[in-house]
């Protein structure tokens, strides 16, 4: 899935004669596509199963300030030979201000010398790359035949997490429920701009009629109850990344078959935490989904499996996607440099 670790070095090495290179929001948004993000998490959580890419401790605090979440997530990829750290948090005021509420900036080192090497923007590639986590869960867990796509959340990233999702299998609907209604006409627009008949609905007639679910809220509270889920969903549950949230009842975990992007997120500040808190499931209940994608586990066995992806959101995502919106970027010469 990766290039060698020579050719990959020499690939990522800073040009001497140009120094470090930046690459701005605007031109991440240009270069930095859905497939190619698709490509770089799966070959990261591929790594991260081999145990050759490695996440470090998470740093994520309240500052006192603007209601603000800050931290840094940051880890180093073997396989890709990409280290860095990404910066950045959740600043709830910020859509009064017309600003995206996650802001962060994705810093890149060359693991051969320590020498910073690239500045990328990192607010586009959040929200492309937690996207793309969700889709590469749906491409190796959702039933082939889904046809119902349900979304739970209708705020900035679930029109990434709808058009990625569209990709992986072929629905013929979307079915939507979000806790501020208003927000709902600009999902809408983007199922109908991929040519998907969209229906707002309550939560329990979503999961009446959704084959794959995803959620994709701040809720600290179960949006979705477990006796509402069908035999054969495949949920995607993309937004608790923080301890105390939670998006679904903790007795559904008992029930599906659970995967993550990482364990030790997971079960500390993921979906999972409350039934392993709760003791209604153990860490060893949890796959990785990087073994399916490698072929060491198995993720769906049969049509009636319910499956469930907690996606807590990993440094290593964003190092990925990072590196290859750098790379692409400066093939195109649509980088600018400087030196320190």
């Amino acid at each position: 899935m990766s290039d060698s670790k020579e050719n990959q070095s020499q690939k990522n090495a800073i040009p001497a004669n140009k120094g470090v290179s930046v690459v701005s929001e605007a031109v991440c948004q240009e270069v930095m596509g859905r497939a190619d993000a698709f490509t770089a998490v799966e070959n990261v959580f591929s790594a991260m199963a081999k145990n050759t890419a490695y996440n470090f401790p998470v740093i994520r605090e309240a500052i006192g300030h603007a209601d603000a979440l800050y931290g840094f997530k940051s880890g180093f990829d073997r396989d890709g030979m990409v280290l860095g750290l990404k910066s950045g948090g959740y600043w709830p005021g910020n859509v009064q201000k017309d600003l995206t509420n996650h802001q962060s900036t994705v810093i890149l080192f060359d693991p051969d010398t320590g020498q910073l090497k690239s500045l990328v923007g990192g607010n586009y590639l959040t929200a492309v790359r937690t996207a793309a986590s969700s889709a590469v869960s749906i491409a190796h867990l959702a039933r082939k035949d889904s046809k119902v796509l349900g979304m739970v959340g209708a705020g900035h990233q679930s029109t990434f997490q709808l058009r990625a999702a569209v990709e992986q299998r072929d629905f013929e609907k979307v079915v939507c429920w979000n806790f501020h209604p208003e927000q709902i006409p600009k999902l809408a627009a983007v199922a109908e701009e991929v040519g998907l008949p969209f229906e707002s609905v309550t939560r329990e007639a979503l999961c009446a009629q959704a084959d794959v679910i995803i959620t994709i809220t701040s809720a600290f509270e179960a949006l979705i109850d477990k006796d509402w889920i069908r035999p054969g969903t495949h949920i995607a549950c993309m937004g608790t990344d923080t301890v105390g949230k939670q998006e679904v009842d903790a007795n559904l975990l008992t029930v599906a078959k659970v995967f993550t992007d990482e364990l030790a997120q997971s079960i500390s500040l993921g979906e999972a935490q409350h039934a392993v808190a709760q003791k209604l499931i153990q860490q060893s209940d949890i796959v990785p989904i990087g073994e399916v994608i490698n072929g060491t586990k198995t993720g769906r066995t049969s049509a009636e499996d319910i499956t469930l992806f907690d996606g807590t959101g990993v440094g290593l995502q964003d190092l990925a996607v990072a590196s290859v919106a750098a790379e692409l970027a400066e093939a195109k010469g649509q980088v600018t440099y400087f030196n320190l």
